[in-house]
């Protein structure tokens, strides 16, 4: 046995024992759907070396490679890697489709890797299956349907007089007597009304308040002028 064999050995050991580790930490963080599997591609009747989520593909430690997905283009790689010592590095073949040996659908890709000599020894593959994914959003466009473009709404601005009206029929109605009737008690409390909902800041609200009350819109300054001294004596007792 010559001594380039011997050095082979020790490096595909070595590679071996570092994707192991790796499988065993990517295994620790990703979802159920995603199978993570090591081959040793010496020995295609028992390659199967660490697996993770096997229940995608029914594997287990010792399974042979014929057992993995359909389409897998792994194999290609594998049978398509010139031999030689120039070419020695990983052949990556990313996000490809495959199906599982129950006609799942499932996402590959697959690392080869090649010793010094440019052998094919090893391989690191990642199955993810979409099925559940596929049945959530086939079920999520069932619950959503096909909405229609909402377009931008286009607020109408209030009519002011409206609003304004309906501020003094409020405050009118809350009085419980007719405007003509009311004593000035009333008449404060029905202008205090309408001061908390903000008519008075609004051109003209004192004019319609005059109106609406039979006062003039001076006795609606002095009403405004009773309440504020009201509410400041009854700030100071709190």
């Amino acid at each position: 046995m010559s001594d380039a064999n011997l050095d082979t050995r020790e490096e595909r050991h070595l590679v071996f024992k570092v994707l192991k580790a790796t499988l065993e930490a990517l295994g620790s963080i990703v979802g159920r759907n995603t199978e993570l599997v090591l081959h040793d591609l010496t020995t295609p009747e028992s390659s199967v070396m660490a697996i993770v989520n096997g229940h995608i593909s029914g594997r287990t430690v010792g399974s042979p490679i014929l057992a993995g997905p359909k389409q897998d283009l792994g194999f290609a790689a594998v049978l398509q890697s010139p031999a030689g010592a120039e070419n020695y590095d990983p052949v990556v073949i990313q996000d490809y489709p495959t199906t599982s040996i129950s006609g799942g659908t499932l996402r590959s890709s697959t690392v080869v890797f090649r010793d010094a000599n440019g052998q094919p020894y090893a391989s690191l593959c990642i199955n993810a299956d979409l099925s559940g994914i596929t049945a959530a959003q086939a079920c999520l466009a069932q619950l959503l349907g096909d909405a229609p473009k909402v377009e931008p709404k286009v607020i109408e601005q209030p009519d002011m007089e409206l609003l304004m009206t309906e501020i003094i029929q409020a405050a009118l109605a809350n009085s419980n007597t007719p405007n003509k009737s009311m004593n000035k008690k009333a008449k404060l409390e029905a202008v205090r009304q309408m001061q908390e909902r903000g008519i008075f800041i609004v051109k003209g609200g004192v004019e319609k308040a005059a109106v609406a009350l039979g006062v003039t819109r001076y006795t609606i300054y002095n009403y405004l002028d009773e309440i504020r001294a009201l509410q400041a004596v009854s700030s100071r007792k709190d």
